[in-house]
C-alpha cells in the first residue's frame, strides 16, 4: 500500500516540515522555491508570486498527486478542485475560511476542510488586554506628553470592576474571557448555540439574540464573532449607540461585522471612548479612511493573531489530524458548511 502524499502549500521552515514527514505512513512533498516567499514570521500567504512556465508545470504536477495540502494553494485558488483532482482534505492556516469557501465554490465539494481554530486564541487575547489597558491608563496621553517632555499628573481608571461583553464564545472568546476574568473584570458573553456547561468561566451567558442586553451593560465590547450572513453588519448605527457612552468596541472577529461610516461617526461624536480593531472592511484599509487619524482608535493590520509560535502549534494539530485521517478517525476542527447559514 502507497504512503498518503502530503504537499505543503505555504512556507514552513525546515524543522516543521521534518515533523510532518515523520508522520508513519506519509510522504510528503515540499519545494518552497515554488512557493510564495514569506513577508514575515508564519505568512502563510506570502509575496505575490508568478511562477516561470515550467515552475508552474512541475507545480501542477505535485498538486494533481496530491491527497492531503496543508493550506491552501492560493496561487491556483480558484482552478484548485480541477488541479488537484485527487486532494480529499485540505488543513488551513486560519480559523475563518468559511467565507473563502463561499466566494471560490469548494464549499459545495466533497473535500474535508479543517480549520486553525485555537492556534490564534492567545495572542489575540493578548491584544484585547493590551488595548483595554491601553484606554485605562491613557496610553495616548502618556504619548503625547512623554513627546512634549511635558509633565503633569493625572487620574487612570481599572480594569477591575469593568464589564467585558464578548460576542462569539468559541475558542477565541473563552481565551478573552479568561484573560480578563484573571483582571477582575465581569465578563458577559454570546453564544450562537447554548449547551449545558457553555457558561463554565463567564458570569452571564446569553443567546446572539440577546445582543442588545450585552450591549448596554458591556464597559468593553469585543467582537469574537466569524463573518457569516447572520453576523454581517450586526453592529449598525443603532447597536452602536446601544453601547455605553464611553465604551470601548475591540474587534477581532472579521471587519464585516461593523458598519464602518457608523462607527466612525460614533467615535467622532464621543459616543464611543474607543476603538481597537484588527479587522476592517476594506484590508488594507484604504489611506483615506479616516479611522487611520483618528486619536481614540488602534489600526491594527490584521496581525494581532499573528505569533511566533504559530507554526509550532499547526504542525502539531496538522500532525495529529495526519495520524486521525490515516486510522479513519475523526478530524479536529472539520469545518461544518451548516454553520454558515
Amino acid at each position: 500500500m502507497s504512503n498518503l502524499c502530503v504537499l505543503i502549500a505555504s512556507y514552513l521552515e525546515p524543522e516543521y516540515v521534518e515533523r510532518i514527514a515523520a508522520v508513519p505512513g506519509v510522504d510528503v512533498i515540499y519545494e518552497p522555491a515554488l512557493l510564495p516567499r514569506p513577508r514575515y514570521r508564519a505568512d502563510h500567504h506570502g509575496a505575490s508570486l508568478r511562477r516561470a512556465p515550467r515552475d508552474e508545470a512541475r507545480w501542477r504536477e505535485y498538486l494533481a498527486r496530491a491527497e492531503v495540502l496543508f493550506d491552501f494553494d492560493f496561487t491556483n485558488l480558484d482552478r484548485l478542485l480541477e488541479l488537484a483532482p485527487r486532494v480529499r482534505w485540505i488543513q488551513a492556516t486560519s480559523a475563518g475560511i468559511g467565507q473563502l469557501l463561499v466566494r471560490t465554490g469548494l464549499v459545495h465539494s466533497q473535500v474535508a476542510f479543517t480549520t486553525a481554530s485555537g492556534i490564534h486564541a492567545v495572542p489575540l487575547a493578548e491584544f484585547c488586554l493590551w488595548a483595554l489597558l491601553g484606554y485605562v491608563k491613557d496610553a495616548p496621553r502618556l504619548a503625547r506628553e512623554q513627546a512634549a517632555h511635558h509633565w503633569e499628573r493625572y487620574c487612570g481608571r481599572e480594569l477591575r470592576g469593568m464589564t467585558a461583553g464578548i460576542v462569539g464564545l468559541g475558542r477565541v472568546g473563552r481565551e478573552v474571557a479568561r484573560v480578563c476574568r484573571a483582571c477582575g473584570m465581569r465578563i458577559v458573553a454570546t453564544r450562537r448555540t447554548i449547551r449545558a456547561g457553555d457558561a463554565e468561566g463567564v458570569d452571564e451567558l446569553v443567546p446572539a439574540d440577546a445582543l442588545p442586553r450585552l450591549l448596554g451593560v458591556s464597559d468593553a465590547v469585543i467582537l469574537c464573532a466569524p463573518h457569516t450572513p447572520e453576523t454581517e453588519r450586526m453592529l449598525g448605527a443603532r447597536e452602536l449607540r446601544a453601547m455605553k457612552r464611553g465604551a470601548y468596541l475591540i474587534n477581532i472577529g472579521r471587519g464585516a461585522l461593523v458598519d464602518e461610516p457608523a462607527l466612525i461617526e460614533a467615535l467622532r461624536e464621543g459616543h464611543l471612548g474607543g476603538a481597537a480593531l484588527d479587522v476592517f472592511a476594506t484590508e488594507p484599509l484604504p489611506a483615506a479612511s479616516p479611522l487611520w487619524d483618528m486619536p481614540n482608535v488602534i489600526v491594527s493590520p490584521h496581525s494581532a493573531s499573528t505569533a511566533d509560535t504559530e507554526n509550532d502549534k499547526l504542525t502539531a494539530l496538522f500532525c495529529e489530524n495526519l495520524t486521525r485521517y490515516l486510522a479513519r478517525a475523526p478530524l479536529l476542527n472539520r469545518f461544518d458548511p451548516d454553520r454558515l447559514y
